[in-house]
């Protein structure tokens, strides 16, 4: 008997607190937003991807130019090959294999170069984001702010991706 009893004194706190954090639930203001919509929409994302495009120009056109050495190279052998002396073989193959190399490591280098400025200048701009979206919290009064992708559902009014928008397009 004690065990049933206690089972219904638990029962109904605990059915007492989730009705409790129901209702304080119900007293917040939550505001929805769609971080990659934002991202894709604001003009200082398309202004920087220029940016980086020019600043690595140059370095993308070495690595297109060591393409199409290695792709002369290796049809001049498939084309002259039958041609060719034994020797005049090994050494295009060693020049094939030397400029493949020059090719990979300089690639490398490009990639992590370019993806460590796309992310230095990103984190600028998720900055200024993070910003706008605390300022529109603070406006309109909202308790809590929550990724979209995070939402199973939301009301439209609750989301303010057009705001930040706006918001941050106006900083350019």
């Amino acid at each position: 008997m004690n065990k049933l009893i206690k089972s219904i004194v638990m029962t109904t706190a605990a059915s007492g607190f989730l009705l409790a954090g129901s209702a304080m639930a119900a007293d917040q203001k939550i505001a929805v937003v769609n971080f990659q919509e934002v991202m894709g929409k604001i003009p200082q994302t398309a202004t920087i991807m220029k940016s980086l495009e020019e600043e690595f120009k140059d370095d993308k056109a070495v690595l297109a130019q060591l393409e199409q050495d290695i792709k002369y190279q290796q049809e001049k052998k498939k084309r002259d090959g039958s041609l060719m002396s034994a020797k005049e073989i090994e050494d295009l193959d060693a020049k094939i294999a030397t400029l493949f190399q020059d090719y990979q490591v300089k690639g490398k280098a490009f990639q992590q170069s370019t993806g460590a400025r796309k992310n230095e200048e990103q984190n600028k701009i998720v900055a200024l984001v993070r910003q706008a979206i605390d300022n529109i919290a603070a406006k309109g009064d909202y308790d809590l702010v929550l990724e979209q992708s995070a939402v199973v559902y939301s009301k439209p009014d609750s989301a303010i991706t057009d705001e930040v928008v706006k918001q941050v397009s106006k900083l350019n």
